[in-house]
């Protein structure tokens, strides 16, 4: 699937943070049909218990997919805060493997936002799935003396222009 633009990456977010040395340092590309993917791999330190990620972080990648399916349409300076969360986990998620997560809007009003987030091997297998409610916020209302643009820093140019998505098979 065509990717139309990057996304950026933070400091120190557990994600997408490329200055968080036990984060993903996660990338993100807005695609053609309206979603927002990421190819990623979680680490053997990402573990509860041998050869399965915590769902813990299984579910924080989710719920930062999900918000970033936002951005996907908009720029990148609309925040919110997640209020809720229904998760399935599906399958054990495996670490050391190349995994996609995919987001996309369900519905956004002015103040709020319902995303679908999903996550797959690259063989098209379905790990977890999860709806999530956002509301949306400003940054000063989400905390204090942050400067988004010096927090959201990095934009990493690679050259993908497109990722293999199995769902769209």
């Amino acid at each position: 699937m065509k990717v139309i633009k990057k996304q950026r990456n933070s400091r120190m977010c557990i994600i997408c943070g490329m200055d968080n040395p036990v984060g993903l340092k996660a990338q993100f590309y807005n695609m053609e049909d309206g979603s927002v993917v990421c190819p990623f791999q979680f680490r053997e330190e990402h573990q509860s218990f041998p050869q399965r990620v915590h769902g813990g972080l299984t579910a924080t990648m989710m719920d930062e997919i999900g918000l970033r399916a936002l951005w996907v349409d908009k720029d990148e300076n609309t925040f919110g805060v997640t209020m809720s969360m229904e998760i399935k986990f599906r399958k054990p998620v495996p670490y050391n493997e190349d995994l996609l997560a995919r987001a996309i809007v369900e519905k956004e009003t002015s103040k709020f936002l319902i995303a679908k987030a999903e996550l797959y091997t690259t063989k098209g297998e379905l790990l977890s799935n999860a709806e999530i409610r956002y509301l949306k916020l400003s940054v000063e209302k989400i905390a204090d003396n942050i400067d988004e643009h010096k927090e959201m820093c990095y934009l990493i140019e690679d050259g993908i222009t497109e990722i293999y998505c199995p769902w769209a098979d």
